[in-house]
């Protein structure tokens, strides 16, 4: 068998070789240097692109260029920034695509648009303090011709919104969940009783599953980050094995260091429950609110582990206050215990961990990378405490990531 060799002057391939990785290094310095020396209508346009998702108007981009030339700095690219939140394209397109993967269980932003993302992106058309959004009695709809009504039943609404093409920036409309669904008002917790997240969080199952994405969407981990076997295991419900597969030391040290934490916290959400049929992207059903009368779910299988606990009502107790994950900053404020989803909400809302993911998510979102060297961390930390104590403005984030990054 004969070998096929390359007869070509081997010194030549390699002068070859050298000319492209120069090439390649002088284009890398270039794409540096250029974004180093980035002058008032490059950061402007960026500033536009990342935040709109869009080129920016020519009158945009002059009005723009010339708030960054008349205050040098950060307060130039702020004001920039500013400008460039009030184009409909940031409600339309960059916040939509934003939230859509926190409002299924596929994370996908291609699921129909509903009312959490709907609620969402009003809050921060409207600057409502992002604090309130997994507590508050808050829902917006979409005031536009041609819609079914809103429902506790159906997606409809929403979904016809977005197959009409109404502009988010204009038409949504605050209202509140006990007006339009019939929720109790204390039993309503912003996003998480809205129809979207129940249809994805609370249709079977047991309603895990509506912590744990609340944990991945506004904690910025799973549960497998949040684990710690040191909490007490009295709260853990009949239907986790003590012995899985005969071992006993899988339940202490794996399933432990979950359900020892969020069981009594998921108790709060014993009288929610989604009567509906799973489908491949969305789920279709109605909510329902059983108030003082525990959901079957929480008592299903069991005969798993007979003594294990009983849920008897909706009480939840946060025992990650102490341990390994009191890091996640849980507010001194609150007693660290309550009933339903509401003041389980507030308590979730209130921790630093919480300011610190939405935060995150923002500059990835806006900056195109993870913060990940010193710079983008402290840059991070400084947004998250402007985010706590002016308010919980999400739109400001957007614009103090924008500005963070206007070159780069």
């Amino acid at each position: 068998m004969s070998v096929m060799t390359d007869n070509r002057n081997p010194g030549s391939r390699g002068a070859r070789r050298t000319a492209m990785r120069t090439a390649v290094c002088a284009l890398v310095l270039a794409q540096f240097s250029s974004a180093a020396l980035a002058g008032p209508a490059e950061q402007a346009k960026r500033i536009y692109e990342r935040i709109a998702g869009v080129p920016p108007p020519p009158a945009i981009l002059q009005q723009m260029t010339t708030a960054i030339q008349n205050s040098p700095g950060q307060a130039g690219l702020l004001a920039a920034a500013a400008i460039a939140t009030q184009a409909p394209t940031f409600y339309n397109v960059t916040l939509k695509n934003f939230v859509m993967p926190w409002t299924n269980r596929d994370q996908t932003v291609f699921a129909p648009f509903n009312d959490y993302a709907a609620t969402v992106i009003g809050m921060v058309r409207d600057n409502v303090p992002f604090n309130t959004v997994l507590s508050a009695d808050l829902l917006y709809t979409v005031n536009a011709p041609g819609l079914p009504a809103p429902s506790n039943a159906s997606n409809a609404h929403y979904a016809t919104a977005e197959a009409n093409g109404v502009d988010l920036s204009t038409t949504l409309k605050a209202t509140s969940q006990s007006a339009v669904y019939g929720t109790p008002t204390a039993a309503t917790a912003g996003v998480l009783t809205s129809y979207a997240a129940e249809a994805a969080f609370f249709i079977n199952g047991t309603n895990r599953a509506m912590f744990r994405f609340t944990m991945i969407n506004h904690f910025c981990g799973d549960m497998p980050t949040l684990e710690d076997t040191t909490r007490p295991t009295d709260r853990v419900r009949q239907d986790v094995a003590r012995s899985p597969g005969g071992d006993s030391r899988v339940f202490l040290d794996t399933c432990v260091g979950c359900h020892s934490g969020m069981d009594p916290m998921a108790q709060a959400f014993a009288y929610y429950n989604f009567n509906g049929t799973l489908g491949a992207v969305t789920n279709t059903g109605t909510m329902q609110y059983t108030s003082g009368q525990v959901q079957p779910k929480y008592l299903i299988n069991a005969t798993n582990f007979p003594y294990g606990y009983v849920t008897p009502d909706d009480s939840w107790s946060n025992r990650w206050r102490t341990g390994p994950n009191a890091a996640l900053g849980w507010s001194p404020s609150l007693p660290g215990s309550g009933n339903g989803a509401k003041s389980l909400g507030q308590e979730l809302e209130s921790s630093t961990t919480f300011a610190q993911c939405q935060v995150t998510k923002v500059f990835q979102a806006v900056c195109f990378r993870a913060p990940v060297n010193a710079a983008d961390l402290a840059t991070v930390s400084t947004i998250t405490s402007s985010f706590t104590s002016s308010g919980y403005n999400l739109k400001t984030v957007f614009q103090q990531s924008a500005a963070a990054c206007p070159g780069s």
